[in-house]
């Protein structure tokens, strides 16, 4: 047998080189693949630039949170995918009602902002797609971004009505590519009709429809009286409220648990929203809309909305739905 040649110092150097190449390559990787989580999380409601202030012409003023700053707080809840969701562009008309419904009545950047930063960071976002919704490009808008892998049509917040013809096409382009709309429902501001929107779930069966907000929440109460002075009730609720037919009535309707509206719904009657919880636990999804920039306890309506799901959920395998096993179904993630 021929004993080995030995290298010389040249191919030494030039494989110890390999090899260093080799491990720093293998370390990089490891550190940009994300981490095994044993609870994941999917928060189907969040926004980029969000939390700026703007004048009284609407314009923004104010610095809002940073794209570090929003993986920061993403980080901090626990969240392992975050679905981002985009403004319209920016006009001054009815349907934007002079400018306020312009950054989703705040800063909220658009389409072209959520798909750069979910492109850049594709292990941890991905992205709707939005527009003004009676513009008549619209639809070709939204479609654009869909094209480009926008896994919802939203957040639709517009002084329009919900069974609109403008709106009714974009049911239309949400069922053709198999995509959920979330719409924020607020009586006196935005998708005027609640008390109607049933035609809607019936006329578009095939349509997965997400509610959210004030009106959506406020709901929940059969005595809910939809003043736009009282967006959120804190007393006891009487079951069977609309929202709560909604849910029980149409498979195609699900419920987002977001913002301060969200949270409110379970704060001011604990006793009922474990009994809404259990009842609905297979269309419910945990969504954050916050914009604070750190995800504490004290400030974040998204780390209290965690910890309310999981104190009121009836069981573990209820909270797991909620806080990752239903978003991941619905949006294919």
């Amino acid at each position: 047998m021929t004993s080995p040649r030995p290298l010389s110092r040249r191919e030494f150097l030039l494989s110890a080189s390999a090899a260093l190449v080799t491990t720093r390559l293998a370390a990089a990787a490891e550190l940009a693949a994300p981490a095994a989580v044993a609870e994941p999380i999917i928060d189907i409601h969040q926004h980029t630039n969000y939390g700026g202030l703007r004048d009284p012409a609407y314009r923004q003023i104010g610095p809002a949170r940073t794209h570090a700053q929003l993986r920061a707080h993403q980080l901090g809840l626990g969240v392992t995918t975050t679905i981002l969701l985009p403004a319209g562009r920016e006009l001054f008309g009815p349907s934007t009602i002079k400018g306020r419904a312009n950054g989703l009545e705040g800063t909220v950047s658009a389409n072209e902002d959520n798909l750069a930063l979910a492109r850049a960071y594709p292990n941890e976002f991905a992205f709707g797609a939005n527009e003004v919704p009676d513009l008549p490009d619209a639809p070709a808008v939204i479609e654009k971004y869909l094209k480009l892998g926008a896994v919802l049509i939203g957040e639709q917040k517009f002084g329009v009505e919900c069974d609109s013809p403008a709106m009714q096409k974009l049911y239309q382009l949400a069922e053709a590519y198999r995509v959920p709309i979330l719409m924020h429902w607020q009586v006196g501001s935005y998708n005027q009709g609640f008390d109607r929107f049933h035609t809607m779930l019936k006329k578009y069966p095939n349509v997965n429809f997400i509610g959210h907000a004030q009106t959506w929440w406020a709901n929940i109460d059969a005595k809910c009286d939809n003043d736009p002075r009282r967006l959120y009730p804190t007393t006891k609720v009487t079951p069977g409220g609309l929202t709560d037919r909604y849910l029980s009535d149409y498979p195609n309707m699900f419920g987002d648990l977001s913002a301060g509206s969200g949270e409110g719904a379970f704060k001011r009657d604990p006793d009922h929203a474990r009994d809404f919880l259990a009842r609905h636990q297979d269309k419910l999804l945990y969504g954050s809309d916050c914009n604070d920039a750190t995800g504490e306890l004290a400030v974040c309506s998204g780390a209290r909305q965690i910890a309310q799901v999981r104190k009121f959920c009836p069981n573990k395998t209820a909270e797991r739905k909620m806080l990752y096993g239903n978003a991941k179904k619905l949006f294919r993630l």
